[in-house]
C-alpha cells in the first residue's frame, strides 16, 4: 500500500507539472518536485531535493537553448510552444529524479548519475502522452460535453458567443476543482510548499540569496505554471469565439488544433506581464496571480534552502556554460 501510494502521488504531480513549472528560455524560473525545487536558466538546470535523512541531494546538467541553434524557435507565439515543450520534458526528468531521493531510491552519499539523469525517449513521451491526454478530456473534451447538453436543453445557448462562455467557464471550474482538491492532500500540499518563487524574487531583486532574505518575498509570481494555464484557458475562450464551427466533432478538433497557438499566445503575454506591470496583459494575467493562493503555500527555511541550493547549482553551471543572465 505505501509503495502505491506513493506511485499515486508521482502521478498526481505528472499531473499538475503544467501548473507547477515555469518554463522561460531567458529568465531564471522554477518548479515544485516531490520534496524539493528544480531551478532552470538559460543554459543550465539544477535539483535539491530533501534526503528521507534530512540532507540534500543536488544535481545539475547544462541545458541547450534551442532558439540560439534554430532561429525560428526564437520567434513570437512559436518559443512558447518550444519552451513550453522543453519543460514538459525537464520537468518529467526533474520529478522522477526527485521521487528516487525522496523516496529512498538514492542513499545519502551515492552519486545518483555519473553524467546525466537519463530517461528513455519512449518513457517520457508516453508520460507527457498522458499527461496531454488526461489535459484534453478534462478540460476540453469534458466542457464541450457539457456545454452542448446545455445547449440541447437551452437552445438559447446555441448562440456562439454565450456557447463559448459557457464552455469556458465549465472549463475554468473543472480546473478549479482539480487543483483545490488535490491541494487537500498532504503530500500535494508539500509540493505547493516547494515553489521557488520567493527565491526568484530575491534572486531578480539582486537580494543575497540567504533563507532570510528570500522569505520576505512573495510567493506569487506572474511566471508561475498556474498563472500560464489560467491564462490559457480565459484566451480560450476568446479565440474560439472566432471560429464558428458547427457540430461536436468540428468543435472538439478545433480545441485540440488550437491549443499550440492559444499556448503560445498566452506565453507571449505572461512574459509581456512580467517586465510591464501596469499593462492592459499585466491585468488579464491577474487571475493566475490570484489562483496562486492555491497553488503555492509559504515555505518552511528548509523547503527554502532547497530552492536556493538549487538555484546556486543552475547558477554555477550558467557561469561555466558562459550565459548572461536577464531579470525581467
Amino acid at each position: 500500500m505505501p509503495s502505491l501510494l506513493r506511485h499515486l502521488r508521482f502521478l498526481i504531480a505528472l499531473q499538475l507539472l503544467p501548473a507547477l513549472e515555469s518554463g522561460e528560455e531567458t529568465l531564471v524560473g522554477g518548479q515544485a518536485v516531490l520534496e524539493g525545487v528544480m531551478m532552470r536558466s538559460p543554459h543550465a538546470w539544477g535539483i535539491s531535493v530533501r534526503r528521507p535523512d534530512g540532507t540534500i541531494s543536488t544535481h545539475a546538467e547544462p541545458l541547450e537553448r534551442l532558439s540560439e541553434k534554430h532561429k525560428w524557435m526564437g520567434w513570437p507565439v512559436v518559443r512558447g510552444v518550444i519552451t513550453l515543450g522543453q519543460a514538459m520534458v525537464l520537468g518529467f526528468r526533474a520529478l522522477r529524479y526527485s521521487a528516487d531521493v525522496a523516496l529512498g531510491a538514492i542513499p545519502a552519499g551515492e552519486s545518483p548519475v555519473p553524467k546525466k539523469t537519463e530517461i528513455s525517449p519512449w518513457v517520457a513521451a508516453l508520460n507527457i502522452i498522458v499527461s496531454l491526454g488526461f489535459f484534453i478530456f478534462l478540460y476540453k473534451f469534458v466542457p464541450l460535453v457539457a456545454a452542448t447538453q446545455l445547449k440541447n436543453v437551452y437552445p438559447a445557448f446555441g448562440n456562439q458567443v454565450l456557447f463559448n462562455a459557457v464552455d469556458g467557464v465549465i472549463r475554468i471550474a473543472l480546473f478549479l476543482l482539480f487543483i483545490w482538491g488535490v491541494s487537500l492532500m498532504p503530500d500535494i500540499l508539500r509540493v505547493y510548499q516547494y515553489h521557488g518563487a520567493e527565491t526568484v524574487f530575491a534572486f531578480e531583486s539582486h537580494d543575497p540569496l540567504t533563507i532570510e532574505r528570500a522569505q520576505l518575498y512573495s510567493t506569487f509570481h506572474p511566471r508561475c505554471g498556474t498563472s500560464f494555464l489560467m491564462t490559457v484557458m480565459i484566451i480560450s475562450i476568446a479565440v474560439y469565439m472566432l471560429f464558428p464551427m458547427h457540430g461536436f466533432v468540428a468543435k472538439f478538433l478545433l480545441r485540440i488544433a488550437l491549443l499550440p497557438v492559444i499556448a503560445g499566445l498566452s506565453y507571449e503575454m505572461i512574459r509581456f506581464a512580467a517586465k510591464h506591470g501596469q499593462s492592459l496583459f499585466a491585468l488579464l494575467t491577474k487571475p493566475g496571480l490570484w489562483l496562486q493562493r492555491i497553488t503555492t503555500k509559504p515555505p518552511s527555511d528548509d523547503q527554502v534552502e532547497c530552492a536556493i541550493s538549487a538555484l546556486n547549482e543552475a547558477m554555477e553551471l550558467e557561469k561555466v556554460r558562459g550565459g548572461e543572465l536577464v531579470i525581467a
